[in-house]
């Protein structure tokens, strides 16, 4: 592997992977692949996949077989391929600040831009569902402008609505349910993102492409 890896022996039944920055689709692709190549392994019980990490849970190991298990996952992400997840496409529609999203006339005033500005360059990237974590259905997506990126909030608010879309330093993502959250909010969907009624209940899967479609736009 041309790149560096970072593993961190977390206990003597857990390893994480970090890839170095910045966050990159083929990074994720490496990680979905080392996933599938280790998930039937007798030493594993399971495999969380992150942001260009893979955290990888055993069964109880020495160090020295712990070390030596990291040492096999290095090498054998030099022999797969990555994966490409031929996932399906969703369009969101989202209303744009006021109300919807609060923080977007601040953030675009930071940034150095218009409001208008800040929403076409949302909606006209194209992202790829890297992960989904944090609550059910929450996508972490790769593909926002490096013009967009904006840290999060010092103070996180005690209550996020269902269906904010935000920006967290480089990601943005959908809050598929109320809850507390530190994201910028830009806008909010109707659609929602997790339904147990349905046979899938995630409305969104990793390898899945999605577009931000602005219903309207409010200062």
């Amino acid at each position: 592997m041309v790149m560096e890896l970072q593993w961190q022996l977390c206990s003597e039944t857990n390893l994480t992977l970090f890839f170095p920055k910045p966050i990159t689709l083929e990074k994720q692709q490496q990680c979905w692949a080392l996933a599938d190549s280790i998930q039937q392994m007798p030493e594993v019980l399971e495999v969380v996949i992150g942001m260009n990490t893979l955290s990888v849970f055993t069964i109880s190991l020495t160090w020295i077989e712990l070390e030596a298990f990291k040492d096999n996952l290095s090498a054998l992400l030099d022999d797969i391929p990555s994966k490409t997840i031929n996932g399906k496409h969703v369009d969101i529609p989202v209303h744009y600040g006021g109300k919807y999203g609060p923080d977007l006339k601040t953030l675009a005033t930071e940034l150095g831009l218009s409001v208008e500005t800040v929403v076409n360059l949302h909606t006209e990237a194209t992202y790829t569902i890297y992960f989904i974590g944090f609550q059910p259905g929450f996508p972490y997506l790769g593909g926002l402008s490096e013009s967009l990126y904006f840290p999060r909030h010092a103070t996180p608010r005690t209550k996020v609505p269902a269906g904010s879309v935000g920006i967290g330093g480089e990601q943005t993502g959908v809050y598929p349910f109320e809850s507390p959250g530190g994201w910028q909010l830009l806008g909010q969907t109707d659609i929602p993102l997790f339904d147990l009624t349905k046979a899938s209940p995630t409305l969104l899967n990793a390898g899945d492409t999605l577009k931000f479609t602005a219903i309207d736009i409010y200062e």
